[in-house]
């Protein structure tokens, strides 16, 4: 069910095919956790507020035209975490990402939004790396709103989210995952299940062994960055991609200079530096792999 109000969204300075219209649903679900593999399925990370790279980088690798519409069929978009902070667009961001949903499911395709640790930590009134536009005192107090001027839709939407998903063999995730979340025996959609209550409690201490390393361990699979700083070898990967039944993981999080494989291809990062031009994403059709820059160019990786 979709409200009959209507948003309309003005990017500041823009042209006018840049600006983007939508109405509000109301009935908001949780996400499933686990999906069958699609056709074809475009993934990149960390956007962090640049709303005009990443519009590029979509209309580009032919996910949306010029006027924010869907062409991507019934192709599945994946965002792994970090559409907030640094940037000063995350609304705008947030936006296209939450009317791309039901863009992408009319034509059969599919929008993944997966939280990272900058969603958590918004969620949670932790506002170290907002843009300075967004800080701004709530009613002559001195702390800030997560969702910038305290918006209940978006607020609502994000809560339906999950922290890590299996598309067909693929586990996408933002940090990764560690040796500690290895040894647990749960399943992607029990692992979601069990954190999405907590997601703005995130600042409390947990009893509970699991809640206590997703949220107050840097061994979380949202903060965790054990694959690219060399804390972690073939076998633990292994032993992940046996757990969840899965041949491929793949990370944002650990910023790279481009979309790249590590463990002999068990694990590919797609987070390049968007705000500085450097927008890429891994494109995965027909069980082959793509780096696919900027300028639309793709490269075969995999």
């Amino acid at each position: 069910m979709i409200n009959k109000e209507k948003y309309r969204i003005e990017m500041p300075c823009s042209r006018e095919h840049e600006n983007f219209s939508f109405c509000v649903r109301s009935n908001l679900k949780n996400e499933p956790g686990q999906y069958d593999a699609p056709a074809k399925m475009l993934l990149l990370s960390d956007i962090e507020g640049n709303f005009l790279p990443f519009r590029r980088l979509l209309i580009k690798c032919g996910v949306i035209d010029s006027r924010h519409n869907w062409i991507f069929e019934k192709g599945h978009l994946v965002i792994a975490g970090d559409c907030f902070d640094r940037g000063n667009q995350v609304i705008e961001c947030l936006w296209l990402i939450y009317s791309l949903e039901e863009k992408a499911k009319l034509a059969g395709g599919y929008v993944h939004f997966i939280l990272g640790n900058h969603e958590i930590m918004n969620l949670n009134g932790d506002w170290r790396y907002i843009h300075p536009k967004y800080a701004n005192p709530v009613d002559d107090k001195k702390t800030f709103t997560a969702l910038y001027d305290g918006n209940i839709t978006l607020w609502q939407w994000l809560l339906t989210k999950n922290i890590i998903e299996k598309i067909g063999d693929i586990l996408v995730v933002h940090g990764g995952i560690s040796p500690e979340m290895n040894f647990f025996p749960y399943s992607v959609s029990e692992i979601n299940t069990k954190a999405r209550p907590f997601y703005t409690f995130a600042t409390q201490i947990f009893d509970d062994p699991l809640l206590y390393l997703i949220f107050n361990s840097n061994q979380s699979p949202f903060w965790y960055r054990g694959y690219y700083h060399g804390n972690a070898n073939e076998a633990q990967v292994d032993a992940t991609l046996a757990h969840f039944g899965i041949h491929t993981i793949i990370t944002g999080h650990t910023i790279v200079s481009r979309v790249s494989t590590f463990f002999n291809g068990k694990v590919i990062n797609v987070n390049t530096d968007h705000a500085a031009g450097n927008s890429e994403a891994l494109l995965i059709k027909n069980s082959k792999f793509y780096r696919v820059s900027g300028a639309g160019k793709h490269e075969r990786i995999k």
